[in-house]
């Protein structure tokens, strides 16, 4: 038994937070470890080369500022961790070893008038199909990460009314992938693992404040306090899409009137188009054509980043974020989108609040999401998990995957 404030048990301190500053980094040189966790150098030292003795984490030669370093991550070959993001029309896999690799991705086609069990049943055989294909054994994993549209939950763990799902309203998504897989099972929407997966590798790094706008079936935001995901006590944070707008516009799927999904979500946007561009629209289509300087489509998206702009000018009157980050297809319009976004904003927010504000596009494209699940295991386990079984550790995970 470790008696606290002993040697072992500061000892054992020190080891989890090493491993924590790896694993959120995905690697560091020893020296930044130093500084991020205020460890002396012969300590980080000390700590590597127990860790690095006990297969916990590998060691390669590097160089910073010119000069020769030591670069630190965790062990590739401990464990894997899969992510997984079901979407409105889309099943998205990824699985990932722990040296910061994507070892299999794959998506495939999913009818949105899919059962709940239909569509675990096809993540399931994806991921089996995924693992096996890297030839890894499937006791090598470690956690799954599962985004789903809806908010879940916080207290039982369910899929909200607003999902975009039809007919998965109330079920448990953890538990039922979790009695599927035979391991444990981390859930989010796909918002929040969307600003989860950017605030790690993609344009949220370094950031600690910020917002990632998700426009797709819906539209929903995933909100960074301080470096981490905000929830909000019932798990409904970052629901910008039900901000109202109008209150006499068209009835939204919430039952409200004039919500900003109403004026932003591909479902009600699509429409507008479609008489003088055909019925098998989709917003990727809709972008092209804007960016190749189809008229009635610039029209339609540039109104679509002027609608997001007076729901991200509320967020910074009551966030003051220092970064929207803009995920989905619509993403793809660059200018033609953040411009009516950002002139919006300065509309609406407050001055101070709108000068520190940054908006730019999402640099994962539609892997954010499953990404952001990748992550998503190792931000819910504790490092103490990382380090059972040995005097160093038993990794499992690791968050710079590319």
């Amino acid at each position: 038994m470790e008696t606290p404030g002993s040697q072992t048990s500061l000892h054992r301190a020190n080891l989890e937070r090493v491993v924590r500053a790896v694993r959120m980094a995905g690697s560091l040189t020893q020296a930044e470890i130093a500084r991020t966790t205020g460890l002396s150098a012969a300590t980080v030292s000390n700590i590597v080369r127990e860790l690095k003795d006990g297969g916990t984490v590998e060691v390669t030669p590097t160089s910073a500022g010119g000069r020769r370093a030591r670069s630190v991550s965790l062990s590739g070959d401990a464990g894997i961790v899969i992510g997984v993001d079901f979407g409105h029309t889309h099943l998205r896999v990824a699985v990932g070893n722990l040296a910061h690799q994507v070892l299999a991705e794959e998506s495939e086609p999913l009818d949105v008038d899919a059962s709940s069990a239909e569509g675990f049943g096809r993540a399931e055989v994806l991921v089996k199909r995924l693992i096996e294909a890297t030839g890894i054994s499937p006791d090598k994993v470690v956690g799954v990460g599962l985004g789903v549209p809806g908010p879940i939950d916080v207290e039982s763990g369910t899929l909200g009314s607003t999902a975009i799902l039809p007919g998965w309203t109330g079920i448990n998504p953890s538990e039922e992938l979790s009695a599927r897989l035979g391991v444990p099972v981390y859930v989010d929407n796909d918002a929040n693992l969307g600003a989860l997966g950017e605030l790690v590798w993609g344009a949220g790094r370094g950031v600690k404040d910020l917002a990632y706008i998700k426009v797709a079936s819906g539209v929903g935001a995933g909100l960074v306090i301080e470096g981490q995901i905000y929830r909000g006590p019932g798990g409904t944070a970052g629901e910008i899409g039900h901000i109202t707008l109008d209150e006499s516009g068209p009835v939204c799927r919430c039952g409200n009137r004039g919500c900003l999904e109403t004026f932003a979500a591909a479902r009600y946007v699509l429409p507008l188009l479609q008489p003088s561009h055909g019925t098998d629209l989709t917003m990727e289509r809709v972008v092209q054509l804007a960016r190749e300087g189809d008229p009635g489509c610039r029209r339609v998206v540039a109104d679509v980043g002027r609608h997001i702009g007076s729901g991200v000018a509320n967020l910074c009157n009551l966030l003051n974020p220092s970064r929207v980050v803009l995920g989905g297809d619509l993403a793809e319009a660059g200018e033609l989108v953040l411009a009516p976004i950002r002139e919006s904003v300065s509309r609406y927010a407050i001055p101070s609040a709108a000068r520190q504000l940054s908006v730019a596009p999402g640099a994962l494209g539609g892997r954010a999401e499953v990404l952001g699940a990748l992550a998503l295991v190792l931000s819910e386990m504790g490092d103490s998990t990382l380090l059972q079984g040995a005097d160093t550790a038993v990794p499992a995970g690791a968050l710079a995957f590319t």
